[in-house]
C-alpha cells in the first residue's frame, strides 16, 4: 500500500451514463447498479483520463492510500475482459417489447422492475443495455405517432395484472417526447397502485440529464 493518486467517484452525482467507462484504458471503472464504479486500486493510474469525459462531475483525483498501480494486472484484466465479452452484449431479457404487443400478463414483468422507454432513446443513447436496461423488462413506444390513450389503457391493465416493482420512463429531451411520463403517470393512477416512478431525459447528444 502506498499513498498516491487515485479515482474518486461521487455516486450521488454520477447518472450511470457511461461516458467515462471508454475513455479509462486500463479497464478500471465499470458500470455497477447504474453507478460507475473503481473495480480495483491497483487498476487504477491516477492520471485521470476519465475526469474531462463526465458531465455530471463525479470523477476527481485524490490522494490516499491504495494498492500500488499494477501494469501486469491490467493487462491481465484487459485481456480477461476481451476474452469474456461478446462483441456485442445484450440486456434484454424478453420478446416482445412494443408496448400494444406485449401480454398484459406475462412472467417477465410479475415482481420486476419496468422500463418505459421511448423508441428513439436508444439510437441516441450508446449505454441502454448496460445503464437504462440492465434487470429490467421493457416497453417501448412513441408518444408522439401512436395512440396516447392506447398506451395508457394498455400499461394500466399490465400494472394491474402483474406485480411491478418500480417504473422507469427514459426519452428524449425534445417536447413532444415527453409525453412518455404524462401516459405512465395516468397508467399508474387508473392502475390504483402505488408504484415508485423515475425519469430519465436523454438529450440529442446522447447524454442523460
Amino acid at each position: 500500500m502506498e499513498i498516491r493518486k487515485i479515482v474518486l467517484i461521487d455516486e450521488e452525482l454520477c447518472n450511470g451514463c457511461g461516458l467515462c467507462i471508454p475513455n479509462c484504458a486500463e479497464g478500471a471503472l465499470q458500470i455497477i447498479d447504474g453507478k460507475a464504479k473503481l473495480l480495483k486500486d491497483d487498476y487504477c493510474d491516477g492520471l485521470g483520463a476519465c475526469l474531462g469525459h463526465c458531465p455530471q462531475g463525479a470523477i476527481q483525483i485524490i490522494e490516499r492510500e491504495a494498492e500500488t498501480f499494477d501494469e501486469e494486472a491490467v493487462h491481465a484484466h484487459l485481456a480477461q475482459q476481451k476474452h469474456s465479452q461478446a462483441p456485442e452484449t445484450s440486456a434484454l431479457r424478453q420478446w416482445p417489447v412494443q408496448l400494444y404487443l406485449v401480454p398484459t400478463k406475462a412472467a417477465f414483468f410479475d415482481d420486476q422492475d419496468l422500463l418505459v422507454i421511448a423508441d428513439c432513446v436508444p439510437l441516441a443513447y450508446p449505454n441502454v443495455h448496460g445503464s437504462l436496461l440492465s434487470n429490467k423488462s421493457v416497453v417501448i413506444g412513441c408518444p408522439k405517432f401512436d395512440d396516447a390513450q392506447g398506451y395508457v389503457k394498455k400499461l394500466t391493465e399490465i400494472l394491474k395484472n402483474n406485480t411491478v416493482k418500480s417504473i422507469t420512463v427514459a426519452h428524449m429531451e425534445v417536447p413532444c417526447c415527453s409525453g412518455l411520463l404524462w401516459i405512465v403517470k395516468k397508467a399508474i393512477e387508473a392502475s390504483g397502485k402505488q408504484i415508485p416512478l423515475k425519469r430519465q431525459i436523454i438529450t440529442i447528444r446522447g447524454e442523460i440529464e
